[in-house]
C-alpha cells in the first residue's frame, strides 16, 4: 500500500517568475481599441513595454498560454522594470561578491593588482543593455573581456598591475600591463 503525503500550504508563499517574451504585445493588443477604416485612429507612438506590463490582467496570461487553473491560483501579479545602466554598475561593484571584486581577488592571488576604470565598468553595463541581457549577461561579458588576461597573467613575470579601460571593453585595445620595472604595454 502506498501512503499519500499531504502538505499544508497555508503559510507557504509561492513565487513564480520568468521572462514572458511577447506578453507585452498581447497586453498592448487588448488595450488598443483602434479600428480600421475611415473612423479608425492611427497610433502615433509605440507604448513602452514596461508600461504595458503594468496593465497585466489574468486573461492576458491565459492568452499567452498559461492554463486557467494555474492562473486562478496566482492571486497577485507584479511586473519588474528593466535595469538601467546605473543599477548594472551597482551590481558590478557594490555587493561583497560582485563580479569586479571576484576578478580583482582572483588576480590578487597571483600577486597582480587589477584595476577597472570607472568608464570601463560603465561600458560593461552599457554593453549588457545593448545586448538586452540585463544582469544575467554581465558575467558572460566579463568572461569575454577577461579571458585572455586571466589565462596569461599567472604565467607572465614581473606583472605588477593590469588596467582595464573603456577601450578594452569596446575591443579597441588590450588591457594595460604595468610591470615591476614600471614599463607599460597594451
Amino acid at each position: 500500500q502506498q501512503e499519500c503525503l499531504t502538505i499544508d500550504t497555508t503559510n507557504i508563499l509561492f513565487i513564480f517568475g520568468g521572462a514572458f517574451v511577447g506578453l507585452d504585445k498581447i497586453i498592448e493588443k487588448r488595450l488598443s481599441s483602434s479600428s480600421l477604416g475611415f473612423g479608425g485612429e492611427l497610433k502615433a507612438q509605440k507604448e513602452d513595454s514596461d508600461a504595458a506590463l503594468r496593465q497585466l490582467q489574468p486573461q492576458d496570461l491565459i492568452k499567452f498560454g498559461l492554463i486557467p487553473e494555474f492562473i486562478g491560483r496566482v492571486p497577485v501579479t507584479v511586473s519588474l522594470t528593466a535595469l538601467d545602466e546605473d543599477a548594472l554598475v551597482r551590481i558590478l561593484t557594490e555587493p561583497k561578491d560582485s563580479l569586479i571584486k571576484q576578478y580583482v581577488k582572483l588576480l590578487e592571488m597571483d600577486g597582480v593588482k587589477l584595476v577597472f576604470e570607472d568608464e570601463a565598468i560603465r561600458a560593461i553595463a552599457h554593453k549588457a543593455i545593448e545586448l538586452n541581457t540585463g544582469a544575467r549577461g554581465l558575467r558572460s561579458i566579463m568572461e569575454d573581456i577577461m579571458l585572455d588576461t586571466m589565462f596569461d597573467a599567472p604565467d607572465e613575470k614581473d606583472v605588477k598591475e593590469i588596467i582595464v579601460t573603456k577601450a578594452v571593453i569596446e575591443k579597441r585595445a588590450k588591457p594595460t600591463v604595468v610591470t615591476n620595472g614600471g614599463e607599460q604595454s597594451a
